[in-house]
């Protein structure tokens, strides 16, 4: 049974979800409140997950920009004091490419790259692939 929990949160029977799904407005507007070099970089990661997903949906998810297909969160970015995250929404993906991610940090669910440094396009490649299989499967 759906329903919702308070504030912008559901229940879709299976899982919480975030609904406040923004527009791509919003986004520009996270990445207004942060300084550069981190506002360039994470500008170059949005546009390449776009051309990489093209029909991707832009949405706020847990505060921070992510990346909608077929109502599945995929990838997200997020700044912070010290360096970067990109956020695959999955705690397999990461792991699952753990051969492809020597070179950086991470946890479960976030990579963490440098401020100044955009990933590599293959890699971010690579990550929403993983993701995109991941979440066929699921459907």
């Amino acid at each position: 049974m759906a329903g919702i929990l308070g504030g912008r949160r559901a229940f879709d029977g299976v899982r919480v979800v975030d609904l406040e799904v923004m527009s791509s407005e919003d986004v520009d507007a996270y990445l207004r409140t942060v300084e550069e070099p981190k506002h360039g970089t994470l500008q170059a990661l949005r546009l390449t997950i776009l051309e990489i997903i093209p029909e991707a949906e832009e949405v706020i998810s847990y505060r921070i920009p992510a990346f909608r297909v077929h109502k599945e969160t995929v990838a997200g970015f997020a700044a912070f004091r010290h360096h970067l995250s990109y956020l695959p929404f999955s705690g397999s993906v990461l792991p699952h490419l753990a051969d492809e991610l020597g070179g950086y940090t991470m946890t479960r669910s976030a990579l963490h790259f440098p401020i100044d440094v955009p990933l590599p396009r293959s890699l971010v490649q690579k990550l929403i692939a993983a993701r995109l299989a991941e979440a066929g499967r699921r459907s």
